[in-house]
Order: structure tokens, then sequence, then C-alpha cells
């Protein structure tokens, strides 16, 4: 009921081992989930959490905790993200990650407390308390946006009269 909505551009797949469901009045609760999805040109975006709760009144919605995800772009390779809990939207695929949130990719690692993943608009944003440590240089931020597809990254201060600190080597 809740994993096999249909869409043109994505394929889902949502492995079911080792899982244990249970519901309660006002929600229904899974434990290990693993959902995968394929896009249009052959990007695939895994999601895996500790517990997953659905709440009745919105099935579309997975409140999820100890959540870690990967998109596998087809042209620049992998990007991995943990955090401690996570919302992810069945219908359109928006997943929100926040609290101890830790982006990983070859040669690249952002921190912060919350980041909004768009595979609709192919954006991820990320914000509040940003960390981005690259080979030699580590830069503190407002906000980081990344294009999902070419992982092309812009890094902000949300004050135009603040600027973005740079600790590194040239």
């Amino acid at each position: 009921k809740y994993f096999n909505k249909s869409s043109k551009n994505l394929k889902n797949d949502l492995s079911l081992k080792n899982i244990s469901i249970y519901s309660e009045s006002t929600s229904t609760y899974i434990d290990n989930i693993d959902y995968v999805s394929t896009d249009s040109r052959g990007n695939k975006y895994q999601l895996t959490a500790e517990l997953a709760e659905i709440k009745k009144e919105d099935s579309s919605l997975m409140f999820l905790e100890n959540v870690i995800a990967y998109i596998f772009s087809k042209n620049s390779g992998t990007v991995k993200i943990t955090s401690n809990f996570g919302k992810y939207n069945t219908s359109n695929y928006e997943t929100i990650f926040y609290e101890n949130v830790i982006i990983t990719q070859p040669g690249r690692k952002i921190t912060g407390e919350y980041a909004d993943f768009s595979m609709g608009k192919n954006l991820g944003t990320i914000t509040t308390n940003v960390i981005y440590t690259g080979e030699k240089k580590i830069l503190l931020a407002d906000r980081i946006e990344m294009d999902l597809t070419t992982k092309d990254t812009k890094i902000f201060m949300n004050n135009s009269n603040e600027k973005v600190i740079i600790e590194g080597t040239r």
C-alpha cells in the first residue's frame, strides 16, 4: 500500500529482508527499511533507516530514524548522506535529513543540521552550522546548494554583508 506508487520517471524497489511491521492506532512502524528508486536517466537513490513511522492520516510520508542514503549518479559518482532523523515523501521523492547531517563524496565532506533534497528539482540544500571540508580547505557558511547530477556546489551566507569563512592552504 505504501510503496507501490507508480511513476513515469522512477522505478521503485522496497527490500523487505528481516524487517518487522507493527501498527498503533495512528501510525505504522517498519524496522530496517531499505527503499530504492531509479530515475529515467539511470541514477539510483537508496534510502535505509533503522525505523520508519508512517502516519495513517498521510501514508505518503515516512518519518525516519538513523538514516543512511546514497545517490548513485551515472556520470559523477556516489554521494552518501547520514543523519539522525529524516522525512521521506514517497509520492514526490523529496527527502529531508536533520540532526547530525553528514554528506560525503570523493574529495569532500559537508556537515550541518538540516538538508533538503529535491529529486524533482535535482537540488540538495544544506543549512544550519554548515562546514564544508575539501582536500585542502575548510569553509564555514550558512547554506550550501548542490546539483545532484553534476555535484556542482554553491556556498552562501544568508546575510549579504557577511562572508564565507575559508581556512586552509592555497
